[in-house]
């Protein structure tokens, strides 16, 4: 057995602010309930425009541009800040909304996204130059009229896809009386799809030493759920990405568990890893198309952009032991179990102080807690506060309890071990999974970094099948540089003959001596 590290992580967003006015759950749920409200009617007045979602400092750390420790100096609200930095980074990219479009329709292979004829043109010449899809630019292939598809939408309920106001495309429905495989969703499902292949695409291409047909297995670990009548979330749309990426020996499967899914599936695959059942593992999660504006209605009040403008997506993969990657320690995890119990500090308990008891370690040994990463200038305007730094002050007030920490230490230890949020908020996206490019560079240089707790937590009760919370924890540290041997099953083999040969020789060897 060997043991698993993170191997390479990347981090994409998609600029989509007409999918925000057309498609994000708070719009659409506005236009059933309050059809002519002011915040409908002057909704497009506070949208932002690509180039201010290029510069917003959390956005540029969100693709791993600029570092936390740099976003940590800037006052907040910190999109207010322009930051350098462009569309690409070594980790990703911020795609704009016209190359999104042109995505879906590449990742579709049911024909049911269909461009406007002069829009499609448009959409070729740019996805000609995209040196990740410029291959791809031939499965864009059904266009129409613009009254093809106004009819599409009025007459057999396709869901509009809008450019700059203007009606550029539809997404189908997949059956007639299908609930599950309606428009609406066949767009959400497709959304996902696309942001889980230009991040998986980016994983490919900007990790070092790794090639599509190493990776065995995909775990994909969104919110979004796959099927037919007969099979609601019957998955598997890990497959359907690895299809798209290349990932020609590859099998997958789907990982569900809300918010938490992200660090449920890293410790999986790792595990998977560890015991050397795949010797590399990719994990992608697509965003979401209902989350959009989320917020929306908490920053027009306030007369704010609507921050919750971009689609995010996440890829990481976990291989073996290399001898210089982060390794992750599956020994040292930590589970809300059933008998948790919900309130704060037994979730921060079972998840943090539990999983260091096991380990020997103390809430002062982790130099990085990495918890839920949403950005505070989109939560603190909507009420929620400012959601890592209250994580942080909970796990330092476990520590209080534990007798690790001075109750008068505490401010200074939110300073030194917290890191600031600025994830979008996608559900899955923030949940411990954005420090994991960070914590790449930060155990592979000298920066101080040895140890960094991942913590994913998850609202069950959000599926009306249980009030209870949901939350996992695994250890991540800085590598050794000591490469254990990998015992495959040829030299198993091997070794039990040789044992055996030996075995014989004792044998042979004790008789003769008796005689």
């Amino acid at each position: 057995m060997t043991l698993p590290v993170i191997k390479g992580a990347a981090y994409t967003l998609a600029h989509t602010p007409n999918m925000l006015i057309h498609n994000g759950t708070t719009q659409t749920t506005e236009r059933i309930t309050t059809p002519d409200s002011e915040y409908l009617k002057n909704l497009d007045k506070h949208l932002r425009s690509y180039e201010e979602v290029l510069t917003d400092p959390n956005n540029q750390t969100y693709i791993n541009n600029m570092h936390y420790s740099e976003l940590k100096k800037i006052e907040e609200p910190r999109f207010k800040t322009k930051a350098e930095g462009g569309r690409y980074s070594k980790r990703g990219e911020i795609m704009p909304e016209i190359e999104f479009y042109g995505l879906l329709s590449i990742v579709d292979v049911f024909d049911l996204v269909y461009l406007e004829e002069g829009f499609a043109a448009k959409v070729k010449e740019i996805m000609a130059e995209n040196d990740i899809f410029k291959d791809d630019v031939d499965k864009i292939k059904n266009t129409e009229s613009a009254e093809w598809l106004q009819k599409h939408i009025d007459e057999y309920e396709a869901e509009g896809l809008y450019y700059e106001g203007e009606l550029v495309g539809v997404v189908s429905r997949a059956h007639d009386i299908d609930p599950n495989l309606n428009a609406h969703i066949m767009l959400e499902n497709l959304v996902n799809k696309a942001s889980g292949v230009l991040s998986l695409r980016h994983l490919l291409r900007d990790t070092e030493d790794i090639n599509a047909e190493d990776i065995e297995y995909v775990i994909e670990a969104s919110e979004e759920a796959i099927g037919d009548m007969n099979q609601r979330g019957g998955g598997n749309m890990a497959k359907a990405i690895a299809e798209l990426c290349g990932l020609t020996n590859a099998s997958g499967s789907d990982l569900r568990a809300f918010c938490g899914a992200p660090t449920h599936a890293l410790i999986s695959a790792a595990s998977l890893v560890r015991a050397g059942t795949y010797k590399a593992v990719a994990v992608v999660a697509g965003g979401s198309t209902a989350k959009l504006g989320m917020n929306g209605k908490s920053h027009y009040e306030k007369d704010m952009p609507l921050l919750e403008d971009s689609v995010a997506g996440v890829a990481y993969l976990i291989s073996q032991n290399d001898g210089k990657s982060p390794v992750i320690r599956t020994d040292v995890t930590g589970r809300h179990t059933v008998s948790s119990g919900s309130s704060p500090q037994a979730v921060m308990t079972a998840l943090v102080g539990d999983p260091l008891d096991k380990a020997g370690l103390t809430i002062p040994d982790v130099d990085i807690f990495s918890v839920e990463m949403q950005n505070p200038d989109i939560t603190k305007s909507a009420g929620a506060g400012d959601v890592p730094t209250a994580n942080l002050k909970m796990i330092g007030a476990v520590g209080v309890l534990r007798k690790e920490l001075e109750r008068a230490d505490l401010a200074n230890f939110v300073a030194e071990k917290g890191i600031p949020g600025w994830a979008p908020t996608q559900g899955h996206i923030p949940s411990g999974a954005p420090y994991l490019g960070f914590a790449y560079d930060d155990m592979t240089t000298d920066s101080g970094i040895n140890r960094a707790m991942i913590v994913g937590k998850g609202s069950l009760f959000l599926g009306r099948m249980t009030n209870l919370f949901d939350g996992v924890s695994v250890i991540i540290e800085r590598n050794s540089g000591e490469v254990e041997t990998a015992v495959d099953g040829d030299l198993k083999e091997v070794v039990k003959a040789e044992v055996a040969k030996a075995l014989r020789q004792f044998a042979e060897n004790f008789s003769s001596e008796e005689e």
